[in-house]
């Protein structure tokens, strides 16, 4: 047995399939298919079951599915020690909630691949908890604590949300002066059926019964926003990047919401996913608080009694 034979077995129990794996791998599911053969036939293991929904671990696969992840994390190690004390280098999958993902991965990111030029990072923005079981995500940036599951977790920081919309669209419509005069305003916000997270369901912190235009994109809602279409709630960190778009009702509205970084357990033992992790919380911390700091602290938001 060698470790490219695990590494392919790794790519498919983490895919749940030939083609998913092959896509990971870089390689054609065929080969990827040749591969898992020869590996059961050296073992003399069944180490998938095939289903409908894809390749499932059988019994066996479950056995060695904790022996493969140690290689990996053996290997991972070999090469940190090789790279030095100082550079971080190699490839890097942080997922993350599209807010985050879009308004401040990339200038973090951005100082973190100035700062170690051998390093490759991939952000994956998606509306929706990501697997590290599964290793969707190297680690992933989360809007709440998670309860279960074999993971480090730690808290990144705080962040604040308002009520929001474009200056066109407070000219052009009544003035808002507390909660009671949102009824008579349009409503943008998330799909119902669709919010990943309950820390997400902003609508009810408004007292508005439902949102006339959703998405379950944070930028689309923001857009939206910009567009004129109506009333949100925003990502404070998010309003620097929105020209027009004004802060409304802060004194009456106002949500503080957390960002919490997930690892897998396993990572606890590498130096390379410690620096990586310390990296990353801390310029989340300064690129979140740079944001907010730009908004004034005394602003008096359009629409809002003087």
């Amino acid at each position: 047995m060698d470790w490219d034979d695990l590494r392919i077995f790794l790519a498919v129990a983490r895919e749940d399939s030939l083609s998913g794996a092959g896509r990971r791998l870089g390689i054609d599911a065929s080969t990827v298919g040749r591969r898992v053969a020869r590996l059961e036939q050296a073992l003399g293991a069944k180490l998938f079951d095939k289903t409908p929904q894809g390749y499932g671990l059988a019994p066996e696969g479950e056995r060695l599915l904790p022996h493969a992840e140690a290689v990996e994390l053996a290997l991972s190690g070999a090469r940190e020690s090789l790279s030095g004390p100082g550079e971080l280098t190699g490839q890097i999958r942080i997922g993350a909630p599209d807010g985050c993902a879009n308004y401040l991965l990339p200038q973090v990111c951005a100082r973190l691949c100035e700062t170690h030029p051998e390093l490759e990072i991939q952000i994956v923005a998606l509306p929706r908890v990501f697997n590290l079981s599964k290793r969707e995500a190297d680690m992933a940036i989360a809007v709440s604590q998670p309860q279960a599951g074999r993971q480090v977790v730690q808290r990144l920081t705080d962040y604040r949300l308002h009520l929001a919309a474009h200056e066109d669209y407070l000219r052009e419509h009544p003035p808002i002066r507390s909660r009671a005069d949102l009824r008579g305003h349009r409503m943008i916000g998330y799909i119902a059926d669709m919010i990943f997270d309950r820390e997400l369901d902003y609508l009810a912190e408004t007292g508005v019964d439902r949102a006339q235009l959703t998405s379950n994109s944070v930028s689309v809602q923001m857009q939206a926003i910009r567009a004129g279409a109506g009333l949100g709630i925003v990502h404070d960190f998010a309003l620097p990047f929105c020209p027009g778009v004004r802060r409304i009702l802060t004194a009456e509205l106002s949500l503080t919401r957390s960002f919490w970084l997930i690892r897998h357990q396993d990572d606890r033992r590498s130096q390379r996913m410690n620096r990586l992790a310390d990296a990353l919380a801390q310029g989340i911390r300064a690129e979140v608080s740079r944001l907010q700091s730009i908004l004034a602290i005394d602003e008096t938001p359009a629409q809002e009694p003087t």
